[in-house]
């Protein structure tokens, strides 16, 4: 039902909200009750003066009565239906609902936002708790203080008569390992009571090289052009960053500028306008290898892809090196992912262009197309290992196929029961 139908039911809400009987309503606005009971059950619509009239008795503005509940209310609101998972018959009475009960629509609408935001912290949390280096180390200090406190007190506690310089010296150590303890167990409060969660958390290189890519929209034209070099470039990364990440900064930029001069920004913009995303294709058209297609295609602008494109690397460890992140793909921090992600599968058969449909689980399922592929990092001698890596670029599908492959981000925050590649519970259900 249209929401522009809807105006006599809202008149008939407000009134009874009011205490209003239908007679008096009607007296005040001039008309007959019968008249205003066809209005209220929507079989005469209501405009102009008598609008404004009746909208006065119920000291509401016209337009709360004619257009009622906001569109972003009416979205949300099928969006809750929708990641409920479960069948809502009356999905397209929705406007109905939000006209006649505008409060009730708020508050379930302010519920579902809260669930979102509660699963993307639970997410977050978990995911820091797990890979953050802070972290860790902060607990391995209390505890190791704890460890050498209970040590030296079950010396102390021991029966018999301890020698006046070792009784002192034991003294001495608790006493230092009691500050020590004190010190760290502060910090280690302080670092997990932090609520300025607008500043990124950078405990690791990767994360803060990808900071900056994040900030740069991964794309850098001005290297494209040749109007800067990798020096000058590197001039303008933030003063802030360690050492160690603007290594990995000048390691990706140099690959990034090898990369567009492989696949040129016109061209490439002109083939897939003509032909569309076809990485193989575009690989032998450009007489470049797949690995550089896959990084090349995932840095593009959006206008030019023509949709969004998230992209991963790994090394033969199977430890995520480089990550683009894509919306509705959730990916854990530098560390270990899902072993079902097609990235993987790529690093099993090197060379072998590997291409799947998959479906991420958790609340709300995103369907994505993978398209993977690993190679050597450099030729390998006789008698000599190669290193692998491999690259997977993500791109979001509207439906899943019937042969998606499920997967997660990692086993930690996973929902998914029964598979066979788990490493550790899930902290998670799986309705979750």
């Amino acid at each position: 039902m249209a929401r522009d139908t809807l105006t006599g039911s809202r008149i008939r809400e407000r009134r009874l909200i009011l205490g209003l009987r239908q007679a008096e309503l009607a007296r005040q606005a001039g008309i007959s009750a019968s008249y205003l009971n066809l209005i209220e059950h929507n079989r005469r619509r209501i405009g102009g003066k008598l609008l404004v009239d009746i909208a006065a008795v119920l000291g509401v503005e016209p337009s709360m009565l004619s257009e009622g509940a906001e569109a972003a209310l009416i979205s949300t609101l099928r969006e809750a239906a929708a990641d409920s998972g479960v069948p809502v018959a009356e999905l397209d009475r929705v406007d109905e609902f939000a006209g006649r009960f505008p409060g009730w629509a708020e508050v379930l609408a302010a519920c579902h936002r809260r669930i979102a935001t509660l699963e993307q912290m639970v997410e977050t949390l978990s995911d820091r708790l797990t890979h953050d280096p802070n972290l860790a180390a902060s607990v391995h200090e209390v505890l190791s203080t704890a460890a050498a406190i209970r040590s030296t007190a079950s010396i102390l506690a021991e029966p018999g008569e301890l020698e006046p310089q070792w009784r002192d010296r034991f003294h001495k150590n608790l006493n230092e390992d009691s500050l020590r303890l004190a010190e760290s167990s502060r910090a280690l409060v302080s670092f997990l009571d932090e609520r300025d969660t607008d500043s990124p958390r950078r405990g690791m290189p990767q994360e803060e090289a990808e900071d900056y890519f994040q900030s740069q929209g991964f794309h850098f034209p001005a290297l494209e052009d040749g109007q800067l070099g990798i020096t000058d470039m590197m001039a303008q990364v933030p003063a802030e960053l360690s050492a160690a990440a603007r290594s990995l900064v000048q390691v990706a930029l140099v690959q990034y500028l090898s990369d567009a001069r492989a696949l040129p920004m016109e061209p490439l913009a002109a083939e897939i306008a003509s032909e569309g995303i076809d990485p193989v294709g575009l690989a032998r058209r450009f007489g470049c290898g797949l690995p550089v297609v896959l990084r090349r295609l995932a840095v593009l602008p959006e206008a030019v892809l023509g949709r969004e494109a998230g992209l991963v690397i790994c090394d033969a460890s199977g430890t995520l090196l480089f990550r683009k992140p894509v919306t509705g793909f959730a990916m854990p921090r530098f560390g270990a992912s899902c072993p079902l992600w097609p990235l993987y599968t790529a690093l099993v058969h090197p060379h072998v262009p590997v291409r799947r449909h998959v479906v991420q689980q958790g609340r709300n399922a995103a369907a994505f197309e993978c398209m993977a592929v690993a190679w050597p990092q450099e030729q390998p001698d006789f008698g000599s290992d190669p290193v692998y890596r491999a690259v997977m670029l993500i791109l979001p599908s509207g439906q899943a196929t019937q042969d998606a492959q499920p997967v997660g981000a990692s086993c930690r925050i996973c929902p998914r029961r029964g598979c066979p590649a788990r490493r550790e519970p899930s902290i998670l259900k799986e309705q979750f």
